[in-house]
């Protein structure tokens, strides 16, 4: 398929030429596609950007149905695309991880991995690396739950159409009932990026703040 094709293509322009994914950063050896994370980084940046634009461009208008979706629909997005970046390192045996990167021959491989990786939906991402991880099971209960919750609000005619209309959300209900899923949602994905007992914690730290 011509879609597949170009994607591949893409990704091969992101990750040929990044040394450091291949070769491991120096003090970490962390393999981590950096100019791909980087983009994804500067999308959530002009999503956020967007927002504020069309707010003052609008006089308010659609303010909180497109608050809600960054909180959440357009949060994931780049909550995926982070985590993508990480499971590039996550997925390889440490042992090993080194020496299956500097091997050439493995190139296509990881190449076809890393496609592979992100052919997947974002919740499908998400859930990917959660799953692995029973410690962390309350959390997927709390991301999904909230995120669960958030498709039931949009998939709500009446709902919908309340959010499209409201130019702020200062006392109203239904606004501040979609606010508290944000923030649960939110909570869970802290308690993802910053847990201490995988490498989830460390990766966040150096490329998620820094």
């Amino acid at each position: 398929m011509a879609h597949e094709r170009v994607v591949r293509n893409i990704l091969k322009r992101y990750l040929l030429d990044d040394f450091s994914f291949w070769h491991g950063t120096t003090a970490h050896r962390h393999h981590v596609p950096h100019f791909l994370l980087n983009d994804f980084a500067r999308f959530w940046r002009t999503m956020a950007v967007d927002f504020a634009y069309k707010f003052r461009e609008r006089s308010g208008e659609g303010w909180a149905i497109r608050n809600i979706k960054l909180r959440m629909s357009r949060k994931l997005l780049y909550v995926a695309g982070l985590l993508g970046c990480f499971c590039c390192h996550l997925r390889f045996v440490p042992e090993s991880r080194d020496a299956d990167y500097a091997n050439e021959s493995n190139r296509p491989y990881i190449l076809d991995f890393v496609h592979s990786i992100f052919s997947d939906r974002p919740l499908d991402i998400v859930a990917s690396l959660l799953i692995q991880h029973t410690h962390l099971n309350g959390t997927a209960v709390s991301l999904f739950g909230a995120y669960d919750e958030f498709l039931g609000m949009l998939g709500d005619s009446d709902q919908r159409k309340h959010l499209e209309e409201l130019e702020t959300g200062r006392e109203d209900a239904l606004y501040e009932k979609a606010r508290d899923i944000s923030h649960r949602f939110r909570d869970a994905l802290l308690e993802l990026f910053f847990d201490e007992r995988t490498e989830l914690a460390s990766l966040t730290r150096l490329y998620g703040v820094f």
